[in-house]
């Protein structure tokens, strides 16, 4: 659709007052679509499930998206993966996320957020108290990255899900996420998603205990098969599906 389509539709979605749902992947928006969608974000509050997937957005696009998203009083659930947001862009997204009071899913997932666009997500999670499901899968964060993170799960109080999956968090920034989750009594977290890398005695100790204190967790990474057959009776190790195809749900 481009830059036509999404000056089309948000120019549609400015009247409409019953499309509650609207997927737009895979349309080549990019930074000059994404004025006219923020338009629509900002001033339509009826539409709570927005797919922009698979786009071309960059980091002025996320500042712009950001804004917007700051603003809606109406989305449930974004999916924004598959863009090219990197630390300036990512950043202005996840300051968006700490203002927004409605938004409880938000995907953004295959970007490049990098360390300072986690740092940002980490002081989003400590002001949001509405999120449930956060996904910044293959997003080039490291183990400083993940220490911002778990930084805000130390605060957060209703995440329920993190899927920080592909990311080069090793085996430092796994327990980092963890040792967050023990100093958080209060934490939503039901479903954890970690990096599949080699499991050392450290973390597989830590996400014993882990299970312990927080029986229903499902917490879910790689190993190796000799840790990996010590912990299966409390902590459910497995490696993250293929993404077959061009498959949404996966992401």
């Amino acid at each position: 659709l481009g830059v036509e389509g999404a000056k089309a539709f948000s120019a549609m979605l400015l009247e409409n007052t019953t499309i509650v749902s609207l997927q737009l992947s895979g349309n080549e928006f990019d930074d000059h679509a994404a004025k006219y969608l923020a338009d629509a974000i900002t001033a339509n509050s009826r539409v709570e499930v927005l797919d922009l997937s698979y786009n071309m957005f960059g980091d002025k696009a996320g500042e712009i998206l950001g804004t917007a998203i700051a603003e809606n009083t109406g989305l449930k659930e974004l999916k924004i993966s598959w863009n090219h947001f990197h630390s300036q862009g990512a950043a202005a997204l996840a300051k968006g996320l700490g203002a927004n009071i409605f938004l409880k899913v938000l995907d953004v997932s295959y970007n490049g957020f990098g360390n300072s666009g986690a740092a940002a997500l980490g002081e989003a999670l400590k002001a949001n108290n509405v999120l449930e499901e956060l996904h910044v899968s293959n997003n080039r964060i490291s183990v400083e990255g993940a220490r911002h993170i778990a930084a805000g799960l130390k605060e957060n109080k209703t995440l329920k899900r993190l899927n920080m999956t592909r990311n080069p968090i090793q085996s430092e920034g796994c327990c980092g996420v963890l040792k967050a989750l023990q100093a958080n009594s209060g934490t939503g977290i039901k479903i954890l998603d970690l990096p599949d890398i080699p499991v050392n005695k450290e973390l597989a100790d830590l996400c014993d205990a882990v299970k312990i204190l927080f029986p229903n967790l499902l917490l879910r990474h790689g190993g190796n098969t000799k840790l990996q057959r010590k912990s299966q009776s409390k902590v459910e190790l497995q490696t993250e599906p293929k993404v077959m195809g061009n498959s949404q749900s996966a992401v």
